[in-house]
């Protein structure tokens, strides 16, 4: 049985009491009182608030990677996603909502923060965008605060299931800086890492591929080379020597093998808080798990505030192959994905509406980003989602495919049912919105959200945003402007990256799109769009065609400026907020004292029980 300890007892701020105790079972192991208040609440109470002014249950729910055309009620009509349109129909969809970045790593960091992700150091200079291994030393940094880390200081029990992929380890294995649990999350089981190719035998591997097939091949080259060598007499080399190359050349091979040999070992664990429980994990039972955890922390907090943050682990490859929904789709595996994640958020909202919550609980649908375009191979097919009308998608920079996520808030008797919003919204107005909504009024740092509540409420109409920026890694790719009294939203972009083979709608060659140097293309005068008028990004504006043309330029130039402004200039290995970098190679890299694991180093290994899940 799931043994609740401190963790997942938060204090409860309205008596302004500590409340410490550990549960092992049964009776209490300890309880230390610091407030008479909090003694009685101990002895004749449950813990749970007054339903007259109970504070309000969040139920955060992400798909990685999913495209916003994927979805029934954002106009696809061949994949079945009833429970999703549901999630619609009673509640608000937005139509504009913006990832602050097109891949997972910084987009989450910016979601969890309500800041841009350079603001944490979560931006990258070069090739690789997103964390790569867990035994790295990267991820959003301790001085870091995230809406969960507001919400557990108001009293929230919070929890996150699913996928993190922000980081574990600083500078010794079990430091956990970056865990979940050092960033608001009272309780945490999941992936730390993601669902990558690896992590499934004969689907081939995501991590620097190129770079694996460089260093077999160089490998093989100095073995062959050096016997070549002494066989042929091209040079006097003595037998020791010859001897001492080779086993340097050996050392050299496991140096660099062991990282990429053994990643499911290394990046597919799962972890409880901070043990890990499964290494590496079994891939085919994930789903249920993960939804039998989110629904058993809902059961488990049904008479506390509680802010769940249900990241699931679908349709990131390798795409998922359950007998209950194999063959069921129109759109092959990649479809029959998406519908088992519609079942799964039907069962999410069932939960909440089984236990009576509903009427107090916001519960939220989206994605981290846009479908992956390139992602496809000729066993199975198109494996990345579908963006519909818009241009572009996952790691593309600006463009709007892999920016424009789906996004359904349903809080019946507060948010009207079937209201639609097309106002440029942002995931990171969740953090601000989730404050507001917690009654947190202490002051924050520079936030790049808004609460979204009056926007929700119809209390207004105009959305806060009216100038959002672009980033692909740290550099800034596109301005987006929503002119006051105006229904135009002009985007106007610094540079585009470079498709290939030319002509194409993506990076096929290097199957995701880079963001510096010969990767993309400058424009000056930059590209200037109307999302208005143009959604799919297809017209560029000029002098002749846009009357506000010279203004459009002019204002978003003056916007840049203001935004950086806003961050404190400072030199490397520093970004441009004064944090520590955290996507350089020096922390990216791994690192096998940082490694994670279950067992004796390098000798991890283990399975679930499954009498210790909840």
């Amino acid at each position: 049985m799931h043994t609740l300890t401190v963790h997942e007892v938060s204090p409860l701020k309205p008596f302004h009491c500590l409340c410490c105790c550990s549960i092992r079972g049964s009776p209490w192991s300890f309880v230390r009182v610091h407030h008479v208040a909090c003694l009685l609440l101990l002895v004749g109470g449950d813990g749970s608030e007054d339903a007259s002014v109970r504070r309000p249950n969040f139920v955060l729910m992400m798909v990685d990677d999913l495209g916003i055309g994927d979805v029934g009620c954002y106009g696809n009509n061949t994949i079945r996603t009833p429970n999703i349109d549901r999630l619609a129909a009673e509640g608000v969809k937005l139509t504009q909502h913006i990832a602050a970045a097109p891949l997972c790593t910084p987009s989450r960091a910016a979601f969890m923060t309500g800041r841009y992700a350079i603001r944490s150091g979560m931006g990258s200079t070069g090739r690789v965008q997103v964390l790569l291994f867990l035994g790295g030393s990267g991820g959003l940094p301790p001085s870091e605060t995230t809406f969960a880390k507001r919400l557990q200081q108001q009293g929230y029990t919070t929890g996150l299931v699913g996928k993190w992929h922000l980081g574990v380890n600083c500078e010794r294995r079990g430091d956990h800086c970056h865990h979940p649990n050092q960033h608001g999350f009272s309780y945490f089981y999941g992936l730390p890492f993601t669902l990558f190719n690896d992590c499934v035998p004969g689907e081939g591997s995501d991590i620097l591929a190129d770079l694996q097939k460089t260093l077999r091949s160089f490998t093989i080259f100095l073995g062959i080379g050096l016997a070549l060598v002494r066989r042929c007499g091209l040079l006097d080399i003595s037998l020791r020597l010859l001897v001492v190359l080779f086993f340097i050349s050996i050392l050299a091979t496991v140096l660099w093998l062991t990282p990429f040999k053994f990643i499911p070992t290394w990046n597919c664990i799962l972890m409880r808080n901070q043990e890990v429980v499964e290494q590496p994990m079994v891939v085919e039972t994930l789903p249920r798990r993960l939804l039998t955890e989110a629904q058993q922390f809902i059961k488990r907090n049904v008479d506390r505030p509680f802010l769940l943050f249900f990241s699931m682990a679908h349709i990131h490859t390798p795409l998922f192959r359950n007998p209950a929904f194999s063959g069921k789709s129109l759109h092959g595996l990649y479809g029959d994905n998406i519908e088992e994640v519609d079942w799964m958020i039907g069962k999410m909202t069932e939960m909440v509406d089984s236990l009576g919550l509903a009427n107090n609980t916001l519960m939220y649908f989206t994605s981290d980003h846009g479908g992956h375009l390139e992602d496809s191979n000729s066993r199975v097919g198109q494996q990345g989602g579908w963006n519909s009308i818009y241009r572009g998608g996952k790691a593309m920079g600006g463009w709007e495919g892999g920016i424009r996520v789906p996004a359904i808030f349903r809080w019946p008797g507060r948010l009207a049912p079937g209201r639609v919003v097309h106002e440029p919204t942002s995931l990171m107005d969740l953090y601000p919105t989730l404050k507001y909504l917690a009654g947190d009024t202490q002051p924050d740092r520079h936030l790049d959200g808004f609460d979204l509540m009056p926007l929700l409420e119809g209390k207004i109409e105009r959305s806060e945003h009216e100038f959002m920026f672009h980033y692909c890694g740290i550099y800034l790719n596109a301005v987006r402007w929503h002119p006051p009294g105006s229904d135009s939203v002009f985007k106007v972009h610094f540079f585009t990256p470079n498709f290939s083979p030319p002509g194409a709608g993506g990076c096929y060659h290097t199957h995701v799109c880079q963001c510096f140097g010969k990767h993309v293309t400058h424009h000056d005068p930059p590209l200037v769009f109307d999302l208005f008028q143009d959604p799919s990004e297809s017209r560029p504006l000029s002098p002749e065609t846009e009357p506000r043309y010279s203004e459009i330029l002019a204002q978003t130039a003056k916007a840049v400026e203001r935004h950086r402004n806003t961050l404190a200039i400072r030199q490397p290995p520093h970004d441009a907020t004064g944090v520590s970098n955290q996507m350089t190679w020096e922390k990216i890299l791994w690192k096998p004292w940082l490694q994670p694991c279950c067992g004796t180093f390098p000798f991890c290994g283990c399975k679930e029980d499954p009498s210790h899940s909840v």
